[in-house]
């Protein structure tokens, strides 16, 4: 169903060229969009038109026309006049709406089928039939951009990303559900790691300025077929998990860059937990300190470098060193021995994890 605006807009455009003034309207003869006052045309006469076997006809000083969708009667068109010239205008602008209902239903149809493909709702054989209909590719290089915005059903982020992402370059931008925005991205051969984490931060900026919202950006791995898309799907859509978990300070995170966030991502909270009593009896990172988190943080920041951390924080090297001697007599971990640091690093992303998932029970 095509908007009424852009009915509208399309029948102002042909008016200001032809001087002809022209109605649409539906086949109970209520108005979708007008360039003159209708109010002569009365409903009966429409709706008797359309239950005619005529595809035009002239009614008391109006051509009245009838709009397909395929073999389907859609719309009613009406011109102001009865001469030639009038006649003429109609079958133009019934061409041209018809021309849209085309355009308007293979968006649609496009959208319809990149939605279900990313959410594994196609048998095989149905991909390739449905592509093939579309002419979208079978095979190209494409990658699945996940676009989080600060609003839920935000319209105006949806637009501006289909403004900047146009289906004629095979790229597709859709929603599958009410929190974010996904985009399908045909790449150029020699596109790679680099190029990717360019055009995420190009989303960011853009829905920025553009749309004035801010934005989280997830995406996939690159994938050659089109079955292969909800695969890349799946993996933006946890790039996007895990990055608020670990990594919450990064706009764009890529699949390929979770590390070990994506393994911890991945295990049962029971296993968490086990895991916590087993190198924590009775002091956990949670209980710590705004002070001992910050030196920790920037301990690992730096390496495990002492004399560097100690100059960042503005403390003294002894002060940094009875600190980490303090944790050590705390947790029984030195975390200025590399397996030490090791084991607090993930026991730190494990409790982030454990405390996300809790939350999400509430």
């Amino acid at each position: 169903m095509i908007a009424n605006q852009i009915i509208q807009t399309s029948i102002d455009e042909l008016r200001n060229i032809t001087k002809i003034d022209l109605c649409v309207m539906d086949l109970d003869g209520m108005l979708l969009a007008a360039t003159f006052d209708t109010e002569e045309i009365q409903t009966q006469v429409v709706q008797a038109f359309a239950e005619s076997a005529a595809d035009s006809q002239v009614i008391k000083g109006y051509h009245f026309f009838k709009v397909y969708d395929e073999r389907q009667l859609e719309n009613i068109l009406v011109t102001k006049g009865d001469s030639e010239a009038a006649y003429m205008i109609g079958k133009v602008a019934v061409s041209q709406l018809q021309n849209l209902i085309i355009a308007y239903k293979e968006r649609y149809d496009k959208n319809n089928f990149i939605q279900n493909l990313i959410l594994d709702n196609l048998l095989l054989v149905d991909i390739y039939n449905r592509a093939k209909k579309l002419k979208i590719p079978i095979e190209a290089r494409r990658i699945v951009y996940m676009i989080e915005t600060k609003y839920e059903k935000d319209n105006n982020a949806l637009e501006t990303l289909k403004s900047m992402f146009s289906n004629r370059n095979g790229d597709f931008v859709t929603a599958v559900d009410e929190k974010s925005i996904i985009l399908v991205k045909e790449l150029k051969e020699g596109e790679e790691q680099v190029e990717l984490d360019a055009i995420a931060n190009t989303l960011v900026d853009m829905l920025n300025t553009e749309a004035m919202t801010q934005a989280r950006v997830s995406y996939g791995t690159i994938v050659n077929e089109i079955k292969e898309i909800s695969k890349s799907y799946k993996e933006a859509k946890m790039a996007l998990d895990v990055g608020k978990i670990f990594y919450s300070e990064k706009n764009v995170v890529g699949y390929s860059s979770l590390g070990i966030g994506r393994l911890i991502y991945q295990l049962p909270m029971s296993l968490c937990e086990m895991f916590m009593n087993e190198v924590f009896q009775d002091t956990t990172p949670d209980s710590f300190d705004d002070e001992t988190l910050v030196t920790i943080n920037k301990f690992f920041e730096n390496n495990l470098n002492v004399s560097e951390t100690s100059r960042q924080l503005f403390v003294h090297r002894n002060t940094l060193v009875y600190r980490l001697e303090k944790l050590q007599k705390s947790t029984g971990l030195d975390i200025r021995v590399f397996d030490d640091a090791l084991t607090f690093k993930i026991a730190l992303m494990v409790v982030n994890y454990m405390k996300y998932m809790r939350n999400l029970d509430y």
